[in-house]
């Protein structure tokens, strides 16, 4: 079993350390608000005051961070991950970032003698407590076999996908996905409720034909009974876009369907429905198309 350390335990942080505390590893965390790692606390993870403490006490370090500047945070700032790696160490960052960000954060890595992975995931928080999650990995090969069979233990489902950065330009390539074909479907869905279909009976038809994809199977729900926690926010999935349309830019591929849905993320974020779950975006359409929500 492995001595590993992880920074940033929120929905899905938390659920990914409880997977590695329930394969048998010995886990060290840190979160900025300690409160809300107290269940993995009481399951056996041990804990630090700093990303440098996790860092140094830990032979496999993993972060998964709301944003770029936030992964800046924990890695490079004061008593950050960094100022704790030294030779032999593997970095493994789950977030979703600027590709190229993690390139340039990787290279820092490396002047230190420890090596970085970019491993995001894809699925949900169901997706992940029920075992199915999806990881790609980025990086050196010879370093992803090495961390594999950890890997192994978060999600049954692991592709190595090429050199640092290339498994977050993929996970932009696969999350951009998410809007779009939630929007989608809320036409479709509002079309058949405006025309005097119930919503519930439109949603149940609409789940059960060919265009229901696993994503929209488990959230599109929400709209009758939305979670206790946001699984995947409006501001998330609209950070989310934002790197997909800087991708584009870069890489000059056209992606209109991604800046049109981006712009019901901020017509969401204008009603106040910012830490909703991005599911909320029919509301949005709803009310546009007359519909009282």
């Amino acid at each position: 079993m492995a001595n590993l350390g992880y920074i940033g335990l929120g929905a899905m942080g938390g659920r990914v350390t409880k997977r590695l505390l329930d394969a048998g590893h010995t886990v060290t965390g840190y979160n900025r608000t300690k409160s809300k790692a107290q269940w993995l606390l009481n399951a056996g993870m041990q804990w630090a005051d700093s990303p440098r403490a996790v860092a140094e006490s830990a032979d496999v370090i993993f972060t998964m961070v709301a944003n770029t500047n936030a992964l800046h945070e924990v890695l490079t700032g004061s008593d950050g991950i960094l100022d704790g790696l030294g030779p032999g160490k593997i970095y493994i960052d789950m977030s979703t970032v600027s590709p190229n960000a993690s390139r340039k954060l990787a290279e820092r890595v490396a002047s230190k003698g420890a090596r970085m992975l970019d491993v995001p995931v894809s699925g949900s928080v169901i997706t992940l407590e029920q075992g199915n999650l999806s990881l790609m990995v980025g990086g050196e090969e010879a370093i992803f076999e090495q961390v594999k069979p950890i890997l192994l233990d978060i999600g049954p489902k692991v592709n190595y996908v090429g050199k640092n950065g290339q498994a977050v330009l993929m996970k932009i390539a696969i999350n951009l996905n998410l809007q779009v074909q939630i929007q989608g479907f809320y036409e479709g869905l509002l079309l058949a409720v405006k025309g005097g279909i119930p919503l519930e009976t439109a949603l149940e038809v609409m789940l059960n034909s060919v265009i229901a994809s696993p994503s929209l199977k488990y959230r599109t729900p929400f709209i009758l009974q939305p979670p206790e926690e946001a699984w995947f926010n409006v501001d998330m999935m609209q950070k989310d876009m934002l790197l997909a349309l800087e991708m584009s830019r870069e890489l000059n591929v056209p992606v209109p369907m991604v800046a049109i849905s981006n712009e019901f993320l901020t017509s969401a974020r204008a009603m106040g429905l910012a830490k909703e779950d991005f599911a909320i975006v029919y509301k949005v359409l709803a009310r546009m198309a007359g519909l009282d929500m």
